[in-house]
């Protein structure tokens, strides 16, 4: 592996390790605040933006351009407003843990999505990585119900749809990256999620308890925003711009490990065998589903 293509592994490494300590930083805020989940991705991508505009103009992005702007747009306020609005509802109910370990799935789910659409054709090594990713999913949900907070399946559900919606953004974002620039069309999209979050939460009073959150559950919101917003999403570029998507998407089981450990660190939260099992099938999953066989 040239040095290059290290870097970039690297940084996905780092991006999904810094995506599942957000997973665990909202898990805690839900739990201590229970923060509005839409004005939590409101904050979350207000700050990300601010942070990522500046960087983006630093390095002469391509920007998207003509009617792309309204594509790019529509697929901002689906990822950075609707599916973060459902993470945060999803944590609000299940364990870090447990929503990182769905998330996880995201790899297969987009080859799901892309055979769905006719993008990517669904092989049988392929699918066979999928059901063994879903199993393992399934299998450590369900085994670890013991020790899941009340109604964790609910969370479990919307962050199973959540990662459909998310899917959805990778396999249409495509054609618009490839007309602008990894991060040109990022920023774009995330600014215009993060003015829909703010619209919506002002309108409903989503803003109304934010006197009561302390001190510490700020720094908590602020560091989702640097570590779980524009540091992720950067690296996140940075590596697609190094190596391949498989590699990238790859690391996703990362998220899990870290957001697990954070949570039990934070708020005490469980970790069991079945948490283990179930990212060893997901990183076995992806890994089957992405690699060709000899």
């Amino acid at each position: 592996m040239e040095n290059n293509e290290r870097n970039g592994l690297v940084a996905a490494l780092v991006s999904s390790a810094l995506g599942g300590c957000a997973g665990g930083l909202t898990r805690y805020v839900n739990v201590a605040a229970h923060f509005d989940p839409i004005a939590l991705a409101a904050f979350r991508f207000g700050i990300a933006f601010v942070i990522m505009l500046p960087i983006a103009l630093a390095v002469r992005s391509r920007w998207p351009s003509g009617r792309d702007w309204a594509g790019v747009a529509a697929l901002g306020i689906l990822f950075f407003s609707i599916f973060f609005v459902l993470y945060n509802v999803a944590l609000a109910h299940t364990s870090a843990a447990r929503g990182s370990l769905a998330l996880s799935t995201l790899p297969l789910a987009t080859m799901l999505v892309g055979a769905l659409i006719g993008v990517e054709a669904l092989t049988r090594r392929k699918t066979i990585g999928v059901l063994i990713a879903i199993g393992g999913v399934a299998l450590a949900l369900s085994a670890g119900l013991a020790t899941a907070p009340p109604g964790a399946w609910r969370g479990d559900l919307v962050m199973v749809g959540a990662t459909l919606l998310m899917a959805v953004y990778s396999v249409w974002s495509r054609r618009f990256v490839s007309r602008s620039s990894p991060l040109g069309f990022l920023t774009a999209g995330m600014g215009f999620g993060a003015a829909a979050s703010i619209l919506i939460a002002w309108e409903r009073g989503g803003f109304d308890a934010m006197p009561a959150v302390t001190l510490e559950q700020w720094c908590a919101v602020v560091a989702i925003a640097v570590l779980g917003g524009a540091a992720s999403f950067y690296l996140w570029v940075y590596a697609l711009e190094r190596t391949t998507p498989t590699r990238v998407t790859n690391t996703m089981t990362i998220n899990p490990v870290s957001a697990s450990l954070l949570a039990a660190f934070l708020i005490g939260e469980p970790l069991g065998l079945s948490l283990v099992l179930g990212i060893v099938a997901v990183g076995t999953g992806i890994w089957i589903a992405s690699t060709a066989g000899k």
